[in-house]
């Protein structure tokens, strides 16, 4: 097995719980901003820190299972904000739940089923980041273009939500009945012995989240086209490899390239005030991305989709692989 996939497999996980990582996959050596082409497990942190700063359990190790390793420091990641409204709206512009500020209307894709007309976005932009039974969001949902956040008001509705992938933090609170009743009984009994404290029970979700994901069916067909602003209409998907150059065109930032760092990367994401979530088998590029852009579909320079941008920070973007999207919101290009 390729040393990089074991290590991957086998000890790359623990690393998240050391301090300042928030991220792994694989990738290649840099020497001096150069790229050596060397196959290295990548670890991604919020800020490099020398050697002399750090406890001995919490330096990262050269190599994994005889797997060399490489850190690459990628600030804070964080869920990722043309404004106008348009009629037939274009991929690329401002969109968003009503009850959110505003995202980037990713593509125009078709349902596998039906081959009707649906929008493609992120959870966070189209479906307020729910995971499904939290009230953020309903079915039916009206998605404003442009998003609230750039004047969208309710005579400016384009779409309805129609499906979407929950998401799910790394901890949340429980929606178990048990769990609530034993919690109460817990902060009975401390209450006796401690009134200022309080026993909190939390769920912790072991299963990375694949996708940031959802789609929202058109009042009408013929207020969307496919022709993705600068970029045109897609020409298929494809898989993306370390080096690969790509390009997308967003809400805030406009269209901008940028080169794939990691592939098969494991990152924590930061999502607001609700917390972190992990997500899996996702590709790390240089920055080409802003707040805003979140929904923005990631292309190659043959024009084929390779993925849907959902996070960034000031030095990285984060995108999931297209065929996931395709796969788990059931729908094609």
């Amino acid at each position: 097995m390729d040393p990089v996939v074991k290590a991957l497999k086998t000890c790359a996980p623990k690393l998240l719980g050391l301090p300042n990582v928030i991220g792994y996959g694989r990738g290649h050596r840099h020497v001096g901003g150069r790229n050596t082409g060397e196959p290295v497990l990548t670890v991604l942190v919020k800020k490099k820190v020398p050697k002399d700063e750090l406890q001995s359990c919490h330096m990262i190790p050269k190599s994994l299972n005889q797997c060399p390793t490489d850190v690459i420091e990628v600030g804070e990641v964080v869920a990722l904000s043309r404004t106008d409204r348009e009629r037939p709206a274009r991929p690329g512009m401002s969109i968003g739940h009503y009850r959110i500020t505003a995202g980037t209307f990713g593509a125009v894709v078709y349902d596998v089923k039906t081959g009707e007309p649906l929008i493609l976005s992120n959870n966070h932009v189209l479906a307020n980041s729910t995971n499904g039974k939290d009230g953020r969001a309903r079915i039916g949902d009206p998605i404003l273009q442009p998003g609230r956040y750039d004047g969208g008001t309710d005579q400016d509705v384009i779409a309805r939500l129609h499906r979407f992938v929950p998401i799910h933090l790394e901890v949340s609170s429980p929606e178990c009945k048990v769990a609530a009743t034993v919690e109460n009984v817990l902060n009975k009994i401390v209450k006796k012995f401690r009134r200022n404290y309080q026993v909190k029970i939390y769920n912790s979700n072991p299963s990375p989240n694949l996708v940031d994901a959802a789609v929202a069916k058109p009042i009408s067909d013929s207020l969307i086209v496919p022709d993705i602003i600068d970029l045109g209409v897609p020409r298929g998907i494809a898989e993306v490899a370390v080096g690969d150059r790509v390009v997308k065109s967003g809400r805030t930032s406009g269209t901008n390239w940028g080169q794939v760092k990691v592939v098969q990367a494991t990152i924590k994401i930061s999502m607001g005030d609700m917390g972190d979530a992990v997500f899996s088998d996702q590709v790390i590029t240089t920055r080409m991305a802003q707040p805003g852009d979140s929904g923005s579909v990631v292309l190659n320079d043959k024009g084929q989709v390779c993925g849907l941008l959902s996070a960034g920070s000031d030095t990285v973007s984060v995108f999931g692989r297209i065929k996931n999207v395709c796969d788990a919101i059931g729908v094609r290009f």
